[in-house]
């Protein structure tokens, strides 16, 4: 029996069980977890609605087993579905289970702490790893084959559009120069050659490789492609009354999400128009105001909820026919534009 004693506790945890657990109270809800990881906001949703099931989604095969092992611990299996996915097959994984809406839907976009701890992963800077980064082992591209095959343009624009790195294309030119003479395998590498590019007197704080290491995970697991898919599908499948909370941890995350929900939020009409008829109304209505942040107590105590922001809202009504409509061809729009993206890394490798 594994030993969970010393998982980090979840960002923000009784924060979103507020959030999501009172939609839950009635026979036969449905919530999903799409990013289930150990489990920590799962088992708390779990206690807190004890009528509720969890389909729990995660395209890391070890941590759902992990994860399933937890919450039959905990004397929850029965009411908790695992699901091998990335959170972007949402439409696929319900169709599945036979079901068209949940009352709750729930991201957490950190990394797990299972990631986060097994060296091996190379997600993190602060330990010596190879490069590959992928959240399902099962893909085959990894931050190695990034390093290896992107030119300097294609390098620069993820660290700058994913990283938000000033120095992108000098790290990336650097890079390219460096695998001419031995490849780019380990995360000290990689650390190494980033310190030596970035001029210490522009140095923000922190590991100066931050940053070329978030752009690269992004990169290697199409976060934010699968992010922007995601969020309608979810607005599809949500029923009246229904709440979505998502936690975020880098600006370009909380900018798709802040992005998405002020589509529900807002009046949908010209801002002359004397009477706004009901089909123009919000949909939406935001739950907490602006985002949440963790308080200095938790960040104390869990180093890793300092850049959380977590949005929240509730369908108040249908989503409008335009609006469905929208969010169908948004889906539809960023899996041309993954194709499209894994294609071309197929011609280079």
């Amino acid at each position: 029996m594994t030993d969970f004693s010393q998982i980090h506790q979840p960002v923000l945890l009784e924060r979103c069980v507020e959030l999501i657990a009172p939609a839950l109270q009635q026979p036969n809800a449905v919530a999903v977890d799409c990013t289930l990881g150990l489990a920590g906001h799962t088992i708390a949703f779990l206690k807190a609605a004890p009528l509720a099931t969890v389909i729990g989604i995660d395209r890391d095969a070890e941590a759902l087993g992990k994860a399933s092992e937890r919450i039959a611990q905990e004397g929850l299996a029965d009411r908790f579905v695992p699901v091998h996915a990335a959170f972007d097959e949402f439409d696929q994984v319900l169709a599945e289970q036979g079901i068209d809406q949940v009352q709750a839907v729930f991201m957490d976009l950190g990394l797990s702490s299972l990631q986060i701890d097994e060296r091996e992963r190379g997600f993190s800077y602060a330990h010596d790893a190879p490069l590959d980064m992928r959240m399902d082992v099962s893909q085959t591209l990894t931050a190695q084959d990034v390093l290896a095959t992107y030119d300097v343009d294609q390098l620069t624009r993820i660290f700058k559009e994913y990283g938000e790195e000033r120095f992108a294309r000098p790290i990336a030119k650097r890079i390219v120069h460096e695998r001419d003479q031995q490849p780019l395998t380990t995360s000290a590498q990689l650390t190494e050659l980033v310190d030596e590019v970035i001029p210490r007197s522009k140095r923000s704080g922190g590991n100066p490789a931050k940053r070329v290491f978030q752009a690269l995970r992004i990169e290697v697991n199409g976060e934010l492609d699968k992010l922007a898919r995601t969020l309608p599908q979810i607005a599809l499948h949500l029923a009246v009354g229904g709440h979505l909370a998502v936690e975020s941890y880098h600006s370009l995350e909380d900018r798709t999400v802040k992005n998405f929900m002020a589509k529900g939020l807002r009046v949908d009409a010209p801002a002359d128009m004397p009477v706004v008829a009901p089909d123009m109304q919000p949909f939406f209505k935001a739950l907490v105001k602006g985002a949440v942040k963790a308080d200095e107590q938790e960040i104390a105590h869990n180093p890793r909820s300092a850049s959380v922001r977590l949005r929240a809202v509730e369908l108040v009504r249908p989503v409008p026919q335009r609006w469905r409509k929208a969010f169908e061809e948004e889906s539809r729009e960023v899996v041309r534009t993954q194709h499209a993206r894994h294609h071309s890394h197929a011609r280079r490798g």
